[in-house]
This record gives C-alpha cells, sequence and structure tokens, in this order.
C-alpha cells in the first residue's frame, strides 16, 4: 500500500488499514520508527481525553476552579 505526503505532513491511512486496525475518525494513533529508521509501524492510542490515566475530565466544576480566597501560602505556614 502506498500513500503520499502532503505539504502539511500528512498521510492518508488506506481504508482497508483503517478497518484492519478498527480506527475511527478522531482516533488517536501512536506512531513508533524503528532503530534502524527504516520502518514506522502505527497503532491504535488512546487520546488524552480517552486515558483515565491521564485525569482528563475525571471531575467536572462548576463556577471558577479555585476558589477567589483560597491561598495555598497560607496552608504551607505554621
Amino acid at each position: 500500500m502506498f500513500s503520499t505526503l502532503t505539504s502539511k505532513g500528512q498521510v492518508t491511512i488506506p481504508q482497508s488499514l483503517r478497518q484492519q486496525l478498527g480506527l475511527m475518525p478522531g482516533q488517536a494513533v501512536a506512531f513508533d520508527l524503528s532503530a534502524d529508521a527504516a520502518c514506522i509501524t502505527m497503532r491504535p492510542a488512546a487520546s488524552a481525553k480517552q486515558a483515565p490515566e491521564q485525569g482528563f475530565g475525571m471531575v467536572k466544576v462548576k463556577g471558577g476552579h479555585v476558589p477567589a480566597d483560597w491561598d495555598v501560602a497560607r496552608l504551607l505556614k505554621p
């Protein structure tokens, strides 16, 4: 399979490969380069929004994220 690199550095992944990997639009992919730089390996990956260890979006906050009167320096003083 072949694809052409665009001027923006983008490559279209052929449809048959997307289907084999189960890739969906907007899904993150990871690229790995072999030690001799002869081969690029691509695999599906969890995006920051999908990876629970990143904690992204786990806490919903209404209003300001930090209260205006909260000062971390006061917690450090005896």
